[in-house]
This record gives structure tokens, C-alpha cells and sequence, in this order.
């Protein structure tokens, strides 16, 4: 049979042309958690207040600017493993002209169990001259000022601010950036979200412990992979699930959960 060019009605009505495929609708990300209230935030840093009044960070230091190069060297590296390094090198250093005397090479050997331990010798050496030529050797007490340091960003400055001049600044690592987003707090994207977010709703009265008491509670009982809900002191006010039972125990759905 003779078929007109493309095909012609009688070719549509005796050959239907094939549907395509229905394609399936991707699965809904489920809703995020609404932010806790304020007063919920406020029974959260009260517990934690009530179970450690003085929290202090673990990174060892002797003053200002050796907690400075042990935040530096902290990147990307645990508390334990820089403090492993810097001990005994604050033992014979601990300003900003004994580390330039000190020179980068022996920095390096000395911090070469640190992560990245080459590049930050560089900044540490770096940021001491700095300090030397337009501090006259001391640790600003601004922000501005230590983020012009090589290697010093905004956690960083937040932490020095925090630790050696006694200022309610939120250094938001990781830690504080999960338990912000599971309880949440001050859910944000982005670490600088986070700490805006953070700086908004953490009563004052808690303002200058409350990165330490996050850090702390991320770290040993809201730990990234598998927290530890059955132990903690504010499961019943968060709003992260499914909630992880305690070893031996059946997990509890989500929807049976109380928030």
C-alpha cells in the first residue's frame, strides 16, 4: 500500500503513534522543621547552662596569641590532634616575635601531624609579622582587624573575640552548624547564616557560652552520624527525626514522637 508523504491520516488512524512514556514525579523533599520558640530556646541553653555553667574550648592556649594559632591550625583538624602538636611547641613559643625567630621550616616540623601543616606554618609565620608590623605584636580585640590576618577568617576571629576578650560572638564549626539546623535553632545554609540567625535568638543572658555549649553537645551527644538522642539533656524540645534509640532499644517512628 502506497502512503502519502508523512504519513497521512490513514497512516495516524491504522499506525497510532506511541504515547510517551509518563514520567514519574521526583518524591517531595520532606518539610523542614519549624524554628523552636523562643522559650523552648530558652529552657535549651538553661539545660545545657545547668549541666556545665563554665564551659571551656579545648584547644590548649597561654594567652591571646597562642589561642589565636592554635584556632588557625585548627582547620580541618581536631582539637586533639593540634593540641598534640602545639604543646610543647608552647612550651618555648608564645609570641608573635618568638615564632618569627622560630622561622617556617621548624614551624612545619613541628606541626607536620597537623592537617594541612605546610600552608598554615606559611600563615602562622605570616600572621605573627603581621601582628609585629601594625599591632606591635599584640592580638587586635576587632574583628576587622584579625580577618586581615593571613589565615584568619570569620570563625576564627570569632573564636579569639570569644576565648581571650570575653565578647558574645558565635563561632559557628561544624558542630554548632548541625545542632543549629537539627534542634533548630537558627536553621540557615550557610555558616554566616547560621550565625546571624544565632545572634538573633540566643537570649543574652547566654550569649557569651552559647557557641562552647553547641560545639560541646554537636561534638560528644549530637554527633553527625549517629546522635545520640536517647541521652539528651533537650531530646524532648528538638525536632530532628528520627530520634535514635538507646542501644538495644527499638527505634520509635517519627510520628509517634513527641516534639
Amino acid at each position: 500500500m502506497h502512503l502519502p508523504a508523512g504519513g497521512g491520516p490513514y497512516y495516524n488512524a491504522v499506525m497510532p503513534v506511541k504515547k510517551p512514556a509518563a514520567t514519574k514525579r521526583p518524591a517531595r523533599k520532606p518539610k523542614s522543621p519549624k524554628p523552636l520558640p523562643a522559650e523552648a530556646v530558652r529552657t535549651v541553653f538553661a539545660r545545657l547552662h545547668a549541666i556545665d555553667p563554665e564551659p571551656k574550648g579545648e584547644l590548649e592556649h597561654v594567652n591571646p596569641y597562642t589561642l589565636l594559632v592554635a584556632v588557625a591550625l585548627s582547620a580541618q583538624a581536631t582539637d586533639a590532634g593540634v593540641n598534640k602538636a602545639t604543646r610543647p611547641l608552647f612550651a618555648k613559643v608564645t609570641t608573635p616575635q618568638e615564632m618569627v625567630a622560630l622561622g617556617e621550616d621548624a614551624l612545619r616540623d613541628a606541626i607536620k601531624t597537623i592537617g594541612l601543616f605546610r600552608n598554615k606554618a606559611k600563615n602562622v609565620i605570616a600572621l605573627s609579622k603581621a601582628l609585629i608590623e601594625n599591632h606591635a605584636g599584640e592580638v587586635p580585640a576587632d574583628r576587622e582587624a584579625l580577618e586581615k590576618l593571613p589565615g584568619v577568617g570569620r570563625k576564627t576571629a570569632n573564636v579569639v573575640l570569644n576565648m581571650a576578650f570575653g565578647m558574645p560572638t558565635m563561632a559557628v564549626d561544624t558542630h554548632v552548624f548541625r545542632v543549629s539546623n537539627r534542634l533548630p535553632l537558627a536553621p540557615g545554609k550557610t555558616p554566616a547564616a547560621v550565625e546571624r540567625g544565632l545572634d538573633k535568638v540566643v537570649p543574652k543572658e547566654f550569649g557569651l557560652h552559647a557557641h562552647h555549649w553547641l560545639i560541646l553537645h554537636g561534638r560528644y551527644v549530637c554527633k553527625a552520624r549517629k546522635p545520640e538522642c536517647w541521652r539528651c539533656p533537650v531530646a524532648d524540645l528538638c525536632r530532628f527525626e528520627p530520634k535514635t534509640p538507646a542501644p538495644g532499644r527499638p527505634a520509635v517512628k517519627p510520628e509517634a514522637t513527641a516534639v
